[in-house]
Protein backbone atom coordinates (compact mmCIF):
# COMPACT_ATOMS: atom_id res chain seq x y z
CA UNK A 1 0.00 0.00 0.00
CA UNK A 2 1.08 3.42 -0.80
CA UNK A 3 1.86 6.02 1.65
CA UNK A 4 -1.09 8.01 2.66
CA UNK A 5 0.91 11.88 2.12
CA UNK A 6 -1.01 14.84 3.34
CA UNK A 7 -3.46 16.36 0.77
CA UNK A 8 -1.67 20.11 0.73
CA UNK A 9 1.47 21.94 -0.10
CA UNK A 10 3.03 24.01 3.00
CA UNK A 11 2.76 27.84 1.91
CA UNK A 12 3.58 29.47 5.25
CA UNK A 13 5.90 28.07 8.25
CA UNK A 14 5.90 29.27 11.74
CA UNK A 15 9.77 28.93 13.33
CA UNK A 16 10.12 26.14 16.56
CA UNK A 17 12.13 27.28 19.31
CA UNK A 18 14.52 23.84 20.09
CA UNK A 19 14.67 24.27 23.71
CA UNK A 20 17.46 21.88 26.12
CA UNK A 21 16.19 19.83 29.08
CA UNK A 22 17.83 22.16 31.58
CA UNK A 23 15.35 24.90 29.92
CA UNK A 24 12.64 22.64 30.04
CA UNK A 25 13.04 21.38 33.88
CA UNK A 26 13.11 25.50 34.83
CA UNK A 27 9.57 25.84 33.03
CA UNK A 28 8.10 22.81 34.82
CA UNK A 29 9.26 24.48 38.22
CA UNK A 30 8.17 27.81 37.56
CA UNK A 31 4.85 26.10 36.08
CA UNK A 32 4.38 24.19 39.07
CA UNK A 33 4.19 21.00 36.97
CA UNK A 34 1.39 22.23 35.51
CA UNK A 35 1.67 21.96 31.43
CA UNK A 36 -1.10 24.39 31.18
CA UNK A 37 0.88 27.13 32.48
CA UNK A 38 4.18 26.51 30.43
CA UNK A 39 4.50 29.64 27.79
CA UNK A 40 4.27 28.01 24.29
CA UNK A 41 7.72 29.15 23.05
CA UNK A 42 8.89 26.60 25.53
CA UNK A 43 7.01 23.58 23.90
CA UNK A 44 8.83 21.66 20.78
CA UNK A 45 5.46 19.85 19.64
CA UNK A 46 2.03 21.07 21.15
CA UNK A 47 -0.24 17.77 21.55
CA UNK A 48 -2.12 19.63 24.40
CA UNK A 49 -5.02 19.53 22.59
CA UNK A 50 -6.79 20.03 18.63
CA UNK A 51 -9.46 22.55 20.00
CA UNK A 52 -8.34 25.77 17.61
CA UNK A 53 -4.60 24.82 17.44
CA UNK A 54 -5.32 24.14 13.51
CA UNK A 55 -3.71 25.44 10.41
CA UNK A 56 -6.38 27.26 7.83
CA UNK A 57 -6.23 26.80 4.64
CA UNK A 58 -5.62 29.75 1.84
CA UNK A 59 -9.13 29.62 0.98
CA UNK A 60 -9.89 30.29 4.80
CA UNK A 61 -7.51 33.28 4.78
CA UNK A 62 -8.79 34.62 1.57
CA UNK A 63 -11.90 34.42 3.74
CA UNK A 64 -11.05 36.32 6.12
CA UNK A 65 -9.70 39.32 3.82
CA UNK A 66 -13.79 39.06 2.54
CA UNK A 67 -15.26 39.40 6.14
CA UNK A 68 -18.07 41.57 6.39
CA UNK A 69 -17.82 43.39 9.79
CA UNK A 70 -21.08 44.82 10.14
CA UNK A 71 -22.87 44.58 13.01
CA UNK A 72 -26.49 42.81 11.95
CA UNK A 73 -27.02 40.58 9.18
CA UNK A 74 -23.69 40.56 7.61
CA UNK A 75 -22.68 38.27 4.03
CA UNK A 76 -20.31 36.68 6.00
CA UNK A 77 -23.26 35.02 8.66
CA UNK A 78 -25.42 34.20 5.87
CA UNK A 79 -22.32 32.48 4.25
CA UNK A 80 -21.97 30.54 7.14
CA UNK A 81 -25.80 30.14 8.51
CA UNK A 82 -25.80 28.32 4.53
CA UNK A 83 -23.33 26.34 5.06
CA UNK A 84 -24.57 25.52 8.24
CA UNK A 85 -27.70 24.38 6.83
CA UNK A 86 -26.64 22.64 3.63
CA UNK A 87 -24.13 20.37 5.68
CA UNK A 88 -26.86 19.30 8.97
CA UNK A 89 -30.25 20.38 8.16
CA UNK A 90 -31.20 22.74 11.13
CA UNK A 91 -32.81 25.84 10.41
CA UNK A 92 -32.36 27.22 13.79
CA UNK A 93 -28.66 28.08 14.04
CA UNK A 94 -26.49 30.57 16.36
CA UNK A 95 -22.66 31.21 15.84
CA UNK A 96 -20.75 31.56 19.09
CA UNK A 97 -17.33 32.13 20.07
CA UNK A 98 -16.51 28.47 20.65
CA UNK A 99 -18.15 25.45 21.50
CA UNK A 100 -18.44 26.01 25.52
CA UNK A 101 -20.22 29.16 24.97
CA UNK A 102 -22.89 27.05 23.12
CA UNK A 103 -22.95 24.37 26.15
CA UNK A 104 -23.92 27.70 28.70
CA UNK A 105 -26.52 28.94 26.51
CA UNK A 106 -27.95 25.93 26.23
CA UNK A 107 -27.88 24.63 29.80
CA UNK A 108 -28.90 27.93 31.40
CA UNK A 109 -32.28 26.89 29.83
CA UNK A 110 -32.47 23.35 30.34
CA UNK A 111 -30.41 22.62 32.77
CA UNK A 112 -31.05 23.52 37.04
CA UNK A 113 -31.47 21.69 40.00
CA UNK A 114 -32.61 18.28 40.01
CA UNK A 115 -31.91 17.24 36.63
CA UNK A 116 -30.75 14.56 35.15
CA UNK A 117 -27.79 14.85 31.94
CA UNK A 118 -26.54 11.50 30.96
CA UNK A 119 -23.79 11.27 28.05
CA UNK A 120 -21.93 8.50 26.77
CA UNK A 121 -19.25 10.54 27.97
CA UNK A 122 -18.89 14.27 29.01
CA UNK A 123 -15.99 16.18 28.23
CA UNK A 124 -14.72 18.58 30.92
CA UNK A 125 -16.51 21.95 29.89
CA UNK A 126 -19.35 19.90 29.18
CA UNK A 127 -19.67 18.64 32.66
CA UNK A 128 -18.80 22.11 34.22
CA UNK A 129 -21.24 23.48 32.48
CA UNK A 130 -24.16 21.50 33.22
CA UNK A 131 -22.94 21.10 37.04
CA UNK A 132 -22.70 24.73 36.94
CA UNK A 133 -26.67 24.91 36.37
CA UNK A 134 -27.36 22.47 39.23
CA UNK A 135 -27.98 19.53 37.44
CA UNK A 136 -26.04 16.16 37.20
CA UNK A 137 -23.96 15.04 34.36
CA UNK A 138 -23.82 11.37 33.84
CA UNK A 139 -21.55 9.29 32.09
CA UNK A 140 -23.57 6.13 30.27
CA UNK A 141 -20.68 4.26 28.43
CA UNK A 142 -20.47 0.72 27.38
CA UNK A 143 -18.16 -1.36 29.12
CA UNK A 144 -15.91 -2.13 25.79
CA UNK A 145 -15.59 1.66 26.01
CA UNK A 146 -13.93 1.86 29.13
CA UNK A 147 -11.15 -0.91 28.56
CA UNK A 148 -8.68 0.44 26.75
CA UNK A 149 -7.35 -2.74 25.08
CA UNK A 150 -10.28 -3.56 23.95
CA UNK A 151 -10.59 -3.33 20.21
CA UNK A 152 -13.63 -2.67 19.10
CA UNK A 153 -15.20 -0.31 16.24
CA UNK A 154 -17.56 1.67 18.27
CA UNK A 155 -16.44 2.31 21.36
CA UNK A 156 -17.75 5.58 22.04
CA UNK A 157 -21.05 4.31 22.17
CA UNK A 158 -23.82 5.13 24.47
CA UNK A 159 -25.01 1.83 26.62
CA UNK A 160 -28.67 2.00 25.88
CA UNK A 161 -29.62 -0.56 28.10
CA UNK A 162 -27.80 2.06 31.00
CA UNK A 163 -30.19 4.51 29.77
CA UNK A 164 -33.34 2.66 30.08
CA UNK A 165 -32.66 2.33 33.44
CA UNK A 166 -31.77 5.81 34.28
CA UNK A 167 -35.62 6.81 32.58
CA UNK A 168 -36.50 4.86 34.67
CA UNK A 169 -34.67 5.41 38.03
CA UNK A 170 -35.17 9.13 37.92
CA UNK A 171 -38.13 9.59 35.66
CA UNK A 172 -38.32 11.08 32.27
CA UNK A 173 -39.49 14.48 33.42
CA UNK A 174 -36.03 15.29 35.33
CA UNK A 175 -33.90 14.43 32.30
CA UNK A 176 -33.98 17.44 29.67
CA UNK A 177 -31.83 15.78 27.11
CA UNK A 178 -29.89 13.37 26.15
CA UNK A 179 -26.48 13.82 24.70
CA UNK A 180 -24.20 11.84 22.76
CA UNK A 181 -20.80 12.86 22.09
CA UNK A 182 -19.23 12.44 18.55
CA UNK A 183 -16.66 11.33 18.49
CA UNK A 184 -16.37 10.23 22.39
CA UNK A 185 -13.02 12.12 23.40
CA UNK A 186 -12.84 11.06 26.85
CA UNK A 187 -12.19 7.63 25.97
CA UNK A 188 -9.72 8.13 23.13
CA UNK A 189 -11.69 9.97 20.41
CA UNK A 190 -13.69 6.59 19.51
CA UNK A 191 -16.62 6.80 17.18
CA UNK A 192 -20.17 6.17 17.57
CA UNK A 193 -21.83 3.98 15.18
CA UNK A 194 -25.34 5.11 13.59
CA UNK A 195 -27.10 2.23 15.05
CA UNK A 196 -26.47 3.23 18.47
CA UNK A 197 -27.86 6.86 17.07
CA UNK A 198 -30.88 5.38 15.85
CA UNK A 199 -31.47 3.43 19.32
CA UNK A 200 -30.63 6.49 21.48
CA UNK A 201 -33.63 8.20 19.14
CA UNK A 202 -35.59 5.39 19.46
CA UNK A 203 -35.70 5.65 23.43
CA UNK A 204 -36.11 9.24 23.40
CA UNK A 205 -38.95 9.06 20.93
CA UNK A 206 -40.58 6.63 23.49
CA UNK A 207 -40.21 8.75 26.37
CA UNK A 208 -40.92 12.41 24.68
CA UNK A 209 -36.77 13.45 25.36
CA UNK A 210 -34.92 15.65 23.16
CA UNK A 211 -31.67 14.11 21.72
CA UNK A 212 -28.75 16.49 21.39
CA UNK A 213 -24.71 15.99 19.80
CA UNK A 214 -22.12 17.13 21.45
CA UNK A 215 -20.54 17.24 17.29
CA UNK A 216 -17.07 18.77 17.78
CA UNK A 217 -15.27 15.83 15.71
CA UNK A 218 -18.45 15.37 13.63
CA UNK A 219 -16.35 14.92 10.22
CA UNK A 220 -14.09 12.13 11.55
CA UNK A 221 -17.27 9.90 13.07
CA UNK A 222 -18.86 9.89 10.27
CA UNK A 223 -15.38 8.99 8.73
CA UNK A 224 -15.53 6.19 10.84
CA UNK A 225 -19.10 5.07 10.17
CA UNK A 226 -18.52 4.82 6.20
CA UNK A 227 -14.92 2.65 7.45
CA UNK A 228 -16.63 0.45 9.66
CA UNK A 229 -20.49 0.10 9.64
CA UNK A 230 -22.13 -2.04 7.44
CA UNK A 231 -24.21 -0.49 4.52
CA UNK A 232 -22.36 2.42 5.04
CA UNK A 233 -19.36 2.06 2.60
CA UNK A 234 -20.47 3.15 -0.83
CA UNK A 235 -22.49 6.16 1.14
CA UNK A 236 -19.95 9.83 0.91
CA UNK A 237 -18.93 11.51 4.48
CA UNK A 238 -21.72 14.60 3.65
CA UNK A 239 -24.47 12.06 3.53
CA UNK A 240 -23.71 10.60 6.84
CA UNK A 241 -23.14 13.78 8.20
CA UNK A 242 -26.84 14.51 7.67
CA UNK A 243 -28.17 11.18 8.40
CA UNK A 244 -26.37 11.86 11.59
CA UNK A 245 -27.63 15.31 12.57
CA UNK A 246 -31.48 14.06 10.86
CA UNK A 247 -31.43 12.02 13.98
CA UNK A 248 -30.87 15.02 16.90
CA UNK A 249 -32.72 17.65 17.76
CA UNK A 250 -30.06 19.94 18.26
CA UNK A 251 -26.26 19.74 18.21
CA UNK A 252 -23.13 22.11 20.05
CA UNK A 253 -20.33 22.27 18.31
CA UNK A 254 -16.72 23.86 19.09
CA UNK A 255 -15.65 25.04 15.37
CA UNK A 256 -11.93 24.99 16.64
CA UNK A 257 -12.13 21.25 15.69
CA UNK A 258 -13.70 20.12 12.58
CA UNK A 259 -14.34 23.58 11.81
CA UNK A 260 -10.86 23.93 11.02
CA UNK A 261 -10.62 27.42 12.68
CA UNK A 262 -8.85 28.53 15.16
CA UNK A 263 -12.17 30.45 16.84
CA UNK A 264 -16.04 30.10 16.82
CA UNK A 265 -18.82 27.53 18.08
CA UNK A 266 -22.07 26.76 17.17
CA UNK A 267 -25.68 26.14 18.76
CA UNK A 268 -27.85 24.13 16.69
CA UNK A 269 -31.67 23.97 17.68
CA UNK A 270 -35.12 22.30 16.03
CA UNK A 271 -37.34 24.11 18.91
CA UNK A 272 -38.21 27.50 17.91
CA UNK A 273 -39.52 28.30 21.49
CA UNK A 274 -35.80 27.05 22.58
CA UNK A 275 -34.32 28.82 19.83
CA UNK A 276 -35.72 32.21 21.08
CA UNK A 277 -34.72 32.18 24.33
CA UNK A 278 -31.59 31.05 23.20
CA UNK A 279 -31.37 34.05 20.75
CA UNK A 280 -32.25 36.03 24.26
CA UNK A 281 -28.98 34.63 26.12
CA UNK A 282 -26.43 34.73 23.17
CA UNK A 283 -27.54 38.82 22.70
CA UNK A 284 -27.22 39.54 26.33
CA UNK A 285 -24.16 37.63 27.00
CA UNK A 286 -21.89 37.24 23.25
CA UNK A 287 -23.47 39.85 20.80
CA UNK A 288 -25.88 40.19 18.25
CA UNK A 289 -27.31 36.63 16.71
CA UNK A 290 -25.59 37.26 13.39
CA UNK A 291 -22.51 37.21 14.74
CA UNK A 292 -22.23 35.95 18.42
CA UNK A 293 -19.33 36.97 19.95
CA UNK A 294 -17.03 36.67 16.56
CA UNK A 295 -16.15 38.94 13.78
CA UNK A 296 -17.44 38.28 10.36
CA UNK A 297 -13.98 37.02 9.06
CA UNK A 298 -14.09 34.40 11.31
CA UNK A 299 -17.84 33.47 10.03
CA UNK A 300 -16.14 33.41 6.91
CA UNK A 301 -13.39 31.05 8.10
CA UNK A 302 -15.84 28.82 9.54
CA UNK A 303 -17.60 28.46 6.35
CA UNK A 304 -15.50 27.55 4.51
CA UNK A 305 -13.74 25.31 6.74
CA UNK A 306 -16.77 23.60 7.64
CA UNK A 307 -17.03 22.43 3.73
CA UNK A 308 -13.55 21.36 3.48
CA UNK A 309 -13.88 19.16 6.59
CA UNK A 310 -16.09 16.70 4.61
CA UNK A 311 -13.40 16.55 1.85
CA UNK A 312 -12.88 12.65 2.25
CA UNK A 313 -9.01 12.80 0.63
CA UNK A 314 -8.13 14.91 4.19
CA UNK A 315 -10.05 12.93 6.62
CA UNK A 316 -8.13 9.74 5.32
CA UNK A 317 -5.36 11.77 5.57
CA UNK A 318 -6.44 13.00 8.91
CA UNK A 319 -7.22 9.72 10.40
CA UNK A 320 -4.39 6.83 9.21
CA UNK A 321 -2.07 9.42 10.11
CA UNK A 322 -3.28 9.24 13.57
CA UNK A 323 -3.33 5.61 13.38
CA UNK A 324 0.28 6.44 12.25
CA UNK A 325 1.54 7.20 15.52
CA UNK A 326 -0.76 4.62 17.13
CA UNK A 327 0.86 2.03 15.60
CA UNK A 328 4.51 2.82 15.89
CA UNK A 329 3.79 3.19 19.90
CA UNK A 330 2.28 -0.20 19.88
CA UNK A 331 4.63 -2.15 18.11
CA UNK A 332 7.43 -0.57 20.76
CA UNK A 333 5.17 -2.36 23.68
CA UNK A 334 3.21 1.47 24.90
CA UNK A 335 -0.27 0.44 25.94
CA UNK A 336 -2.84 3.11 24.54
CA UNK A 337 -6.54 2.85 24.35
CA UNK A 338 -7.37 0.73 20.89
CA UNK A 339 -7.94 1.48 18.26
CA UNK A 340 -6.35 4.91 17.50
CA UNK A 341 -9.12 7.25 17.55
CA UNK A 342 -9.28 10.57 14.96
CA UNK A 343 -8.25 13.27 16.98
CA UNK A 344 -5.75 11.81 19.14
CA UNK A 345 -3.71 8.96 20.67
CA UNK A 346 -4.68 7.92 24.45
CA UNK A 347 -1.81 6.18 26.50
CA UNK A 348 -2.66 3.89 29.34
CA UNK A 349 -0.78 5.99 31.68
CA UNK A 350 -1.60 3.45 34.59
CA UNK A 351 0.07 0.68 32.10
CA UNK A 352 2.74 2.61 31.50
CA UNK A 353 3.44 3.56 35.26
CA UNK A 354 2.29 0.33 37.16
CA UNK A 355 4.39 1.81 40.17
CA UNK A 356 2.76 5.46 40.52
CA UNK A 357 -0.54 4.85 42.35
CA UNK A 358 -3.79 6.21 41.00
CA UNK A 359 -3.86 8.77 43.85
CA UNK A 360 -0.19 10.07 42.58
CA UNK A 361 -2.07 10.96 39.19
CA UNK A 362 -0.22 8.66 36.87
CA UNK A 363 -1.19 10.26 33.54
CA UNK A 364 0.07 14.08 35.32
CA UNK A 365 3.36 12.22 35.64
CA UNK A 366 3.65 10.62 32.73
CA UNK A 367 2.91 13.95 30.62
CA UNK A 368 5.39 16.08 32.92
CA UNK A 369 8.35 13.17 31.86
CA UNK A 370 7.24 13.83 28.21
CA UNK A 371 8.08 17.37 28.38
CA UNK A 372 11.09 17.15 30.61
CA UNK A 373 12.99 14.42 28.20
CA UNK A 374 11.60 15.39 24.82
CA UNK A 375 9.78 18.80 25.00
CA UNK A 376 6.02 17.22 24.31
CA UNK A 377 3.52 18.75 25.87
CA UNK A 378 0.42 16.60 26.06
CA UNK A 379 -2.61 16.46 28.15
CA UNK A 380 -3.78 14.39 31.42
CA UNK A 381 -7.30 12.84 31.12
CA UNK A 382 -7.95 11.11 33.98
CA UNK A 383 -8.41 11.20 37.52
CA UNK A 384 -6.90 15.08 37.69
CA UNK A 385 -9.16 16.53 35.15
CA UNK A 386 -12.66 13.98 35.76
CA UNK A 387 -11.75 13.46 39.76
CA UNK A 388 -14.01 10.84 40.77
CA UNK A 389 -15.71 10.41 37.20
CA UNK A 390 -12.43 9.02 35.16
CA UNK A 391 -13.15 6.12 33.37
CA UNK A 392 -9.36 5.55 33.09
CA UNK A 393 -5.84 7.54 33.31
CA UNK A 394 -5.19 8.40 30.03
CA UNK A 395 -2.47 11.03 28.53
CA UNK A 396 -3.87 12.34 25.09
CA UNK A 397 -1.49 13.00 22.33
CA UNK A 398 -3.85 14.97 20.57
CA UNK A 399 -2.84 16.19 16.72
CA UNK A 400 -3.82 19.95 15.11
CA UNK A 401 -5.39 19.62 11.95
CA UNK A 402 -2.86 19.88 9.17
CA UNK A 403 0.18 21.29 11.35
CA UNK A 404 2.95 18.42 11.68
CA UNK A 405 4.56 16.67 9.47
CA UNK A 406 5.34 12.88 9.44
CA UNK A 407 8.84 13.77 10.47
CA UNK A 408 7.46 15.63 13.67
CA UNK A 409 5.24 12.75 14.30
CA UNK A 410 8.13 10.22 14.40
CA UNK A 411 10.17 12.32 16.63
CA UNK A 412 7.08 11.92 18.91
CA UNK A 413 7.23 8.52 18.90
CA UNK A 414 11.02 8.22 19.42
CA UNK A 415 10.80 10.14 22.53
CA UNK A 416 7.61 8.64 23.76
CA UNK A 417 9.72 5.10 23.42
CA UNK A 418 12.68 6.67 25.24
CA UNK A 419 10.32 7.87 28.46
CA UNK A 420 8.53 4.04 27.90
CA UNK A 421 12.17 2.48 28.23
CA UNK A 422 12.80 4.31 31.51
CA UNK A 423 9.53 4.58 32.48
CA UNK A 424 10.64 3.63 36.17
CA UNK A 425 12.03 6.97 36.90
CA UNK A 426 8.70 8.49 36.32
CA UNK A 427 7.16 10.26 39.81
CA UNK A 428 3.42 10.92 40.50
CA UNK A 429 2.27 14.09 41.62
CA UNK A 430 0.49 15.68 44.74
CA UNK A 431 -1.23 18.49 43.82
CA UNK A 432 -0.72 21.82 45.95
CA UNK A 433 -3.78 24.56 45.05
CA UNK A 434 -6.35 23.47 43.01
CA UNK A 435 -9.76 25.66 41.77
CA UNK A 436 -13.41 24.63 42.72
CA UNK A 437 -14.03 23.67 38.87
CA UNK A 438 -11.78 22.38 36.30
CA UNK A 439 -8.69 21.92 38.30
CA UNK A 440 -6.45 20.98 35.46
CA UNK A 441 -6.31 24.26 33.90
CA UNK A 442 -5.02 25.97 36.87
CA UNK A 443 -3.87 23.40 39.87
CA UNK A 444 -0.33 23.56 41.07
CA UNK A 445 1.37 20.66 41.74
CA UNK A 446 4.46 18.78 43.22
CA UNK A 447 6.43 15.63 42.68
CA UNK A 448 6.02 12.60 45.34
Amino acid sequence: MRSIIEPFRIKVVEPIRITTQAEREEQLRKAHYNLFLIPAEYVLIDLLTDSGTGAMSSDQWAGIMRGDESYAGARSFYRFYDRMQEITGFEHILPTHQGRASERLLFELIGGPDKVVPNNAHFDTTRANIEHSGAKALDLLTEEGQTPSCDAPFKGNLNIEALRALISEVGAERIPAVFITVTCNNIGGQPVSMENLRQARAVCDEFGLPLFLDACRFAENAYFIKMREPGYEDKSVAEIVREMFDLADGATISAKKDGLVNIGGVLLLRDKTLFQNASNQLILTEGYVTYGGLAGRDLEAMAQGFAEVLHEDYLQYRIRSTAYVGEKLLDAGVSIVRPPGGHAIYIDAAAFCPHIPTTEFPGQGLAIELYRHVGIRSCEIGSIMFEGNAPMELVRLAIPRRVYTQSHMDYTCEGIIEVFENRDRIRGVKIIEQPPALRHFTAKFDLV
